[in-house]
């Protein structure tokens, strides 16, 4: 195996250094480093990062090949610094069996651009009615770990009560797509002033509130663990601050959309800002970044949600929900959070790294950059600014809410267990 030198590196945003990585492993890591024979990566003071991890990505396979395939999806996740996803369940055949999730985990062991772990659904078929086969697909070999009929709220509290006490027995987590069905029939946005003006359905804050409430409590009565994914109202995070200080054990997400992105922006009509949940108010907003600063919600994920183009371009109400992200995810969390002066960058490994890595217990991912761990790393250009052209996303869909829009930074390398998949921003 090949030996690679990175000089000059602020590790997690520190004062530069260099690392070296030796095979699969970092070897060692410090002040004038030299090995001989090793590939000399310049870093020129970028920040050198442990591979993020993203708990909740889309990859479509099987069966919506059209919008995104492992293989195109977890190249998308090499681009954005990505060294694990976790995907989804609502695939066709959704991943509700041990054979399905094996087809999903074998396609990104083969791919080998980052690792995938897949979710499995909670109920089958995402129907809601019916526990799917969680043992099984926790026993086979893609280990499973997290389930989630997300895309669909478990609404019925029995079920929940039910997964959330089976997932108990291994470790597990069930991850709830928050949204009460009955109180958003027909909703298009967000509940409020826009909505109102614009004539659209609303998609009321308590639906997604009540959920939450509901699951928290249930998850103290069994004493197991609950993940609410892409939490987006202030209210939820009241909500999941008063269960935290209860000693509740729940874990919560935010997409770099909600912490960017309000409903002013509905009034386009251009659909690509339609989404699920949808994007909140700039209190909403602020709230996020808030709790995300001091650990309420623990972690970014990014909900990387990949459309065809006639899925999106059409008239709103026809519209597919989702965004594309992973490309996005950490500029987007640089200049709502870094630049923002709300976390330094050991904050940024920590929630897209560190945290999604223990809550997803992804082994050999989320782990320091220090000698003797596995060398999952990427290597982030934080000076650079740049428009997002979505023609040179490695994504198989272009539905991204920032075309045209200048973000910061650019990760320029990964490296996935010491082997580069990406190198100057492009792809090996």
């Amino acid at each position: 195996m090949s030996k690679i030198l990175i000089r000059g590196a602020k590790v997690l945003g520190g004062e530069p250094q260099d690392v070296l990585i030796d095979g699969e492993t970092i070897a060692e890591v410090g002040a004038g480093l030299s090995a001989e024979g090793a590939e000399v990566v310049e870093a020129g003071g970028k920040v050198l990062l442990p591979g993020l991890v993203d708990l909740h990505t889309h990859l479509r396979e099987p069966g919506r090949e059209d919008s995104e395939t492992v293989l195109t999806g977890t190249r998308a996740a090499a681009s954005g610094g990505f060294t694990a996803v976790f995907a989804m369940a609502n695939t066709f055949p959704v991943a509700d069996t041990a054979g399905v999730v094996e087809q999903v985990w074998r396609l990104g062991r083969e791919h080998g651009y980052c690792d995938v772990q897949p979710i499995g659904a909670v109920t089958v078929g995402l129907e809601g009615r019916k526990l799917a086969e969680l043992g099984a697909m926790h026993e086979s070999a893609a280990g499973v770990t997290v389930f989630s009929d997300d895309g669909k709220c478990v609404d019925d509290a029995v079920i929940m009560r039910r997964a959330l006490e089976y997932v108990k027995a291994f470790g597990g987590v069930v991850a709830q797509h928050a949204q009460e069905p009955r109180l958003t029939e027909g909703a298009q946005m967000n509940e409020g002033v826009v909505s109102a003006e614009l004539g659209l359905g609303g998609w009321p804050a308590v639906a997604e509130e009540s959920i939450i409430a509901r699951d928290v409590l249930l998850a103290d009565h069994v004493g197991s663990r609950v993940h609410i994914c892409h939490l987006s109202t202030a209210g939820s995070v009241e909500i999941v601050r008063w269960a935290k200080s209860r000693g509740i054990q729940v874990t919560a997400e935010v997409t770099p959309h909600h912490l960017l992105l309000t409903d002013e922006l509905v009034r386009t009509y251009n659909p690509v800002y339609k989404v699920n949940p949808p994007l909140r108010t700039e209190q909403d907003v602020l709230a996020l970044r808030e709790a995300l600063a001091d650990g309420t919600i623990d972690i970014v994920a990014t909900d990387h949600a990949p459309h065809p183009h006639e899925d999106k371009d059409c008239e709103w109400a026809a519209a597919a929900m989702g965004m594309v992200g992973l490309e996005t995810a950490l500029s987007v969390v640089q200049e709502t959070m870094v630049d923002t002066g709300l976390l330094d960058w050991a904050g940024v490994a920590d929630r897209m790294s560190f945290k999604p890595a223990q809550i997803g217990q992804a082994t050999g991912h989320g782990r320091p950059v220090s000698a003797g761990e596995p060398a999952n790393l990427t290597l982030v250009d934080t000076a650079y600014r740049g428009q997002v052209d979505p023609a040179g996303f490695a994504s198989r869909s272009r539905n991204t809410p920032y075309e045209g829009r200048e973000l910061p930074g650019r990760v320029t390398h990964t490296w996935l267990r010491g082997k580069a998949t990406l190198v100057d921003g492009k792809l090996t």
